[in-house]
């Protein structure tokens, strides 16, 4: 059936619909709801970036992962000393790791050592501005890092330390948490994160110190 076309008075009374729909609004447990889910898939997307560049696996895991939690080197170090008392009267450690307690020590003070003096490898701007601070920012919202626990720092030394080395290692750890803990100068950019400060370094290498130091425990018996 044919319509009768609306006159000019009936078509300013009654406007067509606009094309662009007025906004909703949204409750606010579902915008925290988005966010959430926004923060995962930028994490998930930080991980396949870091493993497409070859940086290792961001969010590996030993079989046994105790999931410590430090907030600075000092409380760090306080269970590098408990551990270190019950391998030196025990022999009690249990690792879940394919580095020994002594190279394990070496490492993490290569780690804090090259914050003061320099990485030797350091990855390109661009990776530190993109990749590497994102996968900061995301370890440092959560509190851990996960990494992969047989990865050595870019450029660095090849790792000497052997059993018996367990104590100049323990040494050299803990001369590095010292000067790192006094040092008020500049420090280096992270050969990942890119710049930090002294907070944020602080808690970089806490979380470095949590993730290797859980994959050691005492063993029972």
């Amino acid at each position: 059936m044919a319509m009768t076309p609306r006159t000019g008075a009936e078509r300013a009374a009654h406007p067509p619909s606009p094309s662009t729909p007025a906004p909703v609004e949204v409750p606010p447990s579902t915008r925290r709801s988005i966010l959430r889910r926004g923060t995962g898939l930028a994490a998930a997307g930080v991980v396949v970036a870091v493993g497409v560049a070859g940086a290792g696996s961001l969010l590996s895991r030993p079989g046994n992962d105790r999931q410590l939690v430090f907030t600075s080197v000092a409380e760090a170090m306080r269970e590098v000393e408990r551990l270190a008392a019950a391998s030196a009267h025990t022999q009690a450690l249990e690792p879940a790791t394919a580095w020994s307690w002594a190279q394990t020590l070496e490492h993490c003070a290569q780690s804090i050592e090259f914050s003061l003096n320099g990485f030797p490898a350091p990855r390109s701007a661009l990776f530190q501005n993109t990749v590497g601070l994102a996968a900061f920012q995301v370890f440092a919202l959560r509190g851990r890092m996960s990494h992969n626990l047989a990865e050595p720092i870019p450029g660095a030394p090849v790792l000497s330390a052997s059993a018996a080395s367990a104590s100049a290692m323990l040494a050299r750890l803990r001369t590095a948490a010292q000067h790192f803990q006094d040092h008020t100068g500049p420090l280096h950019s992270h050969f990942a994160y890119g710049d930090l400060n002294k907070a944020q370094y602080e808690q970089a290498h806490a979380m470095h110190l949590a993730n290797h130091l859980s994959a050691f425990d005492v063993r029972a018996g």
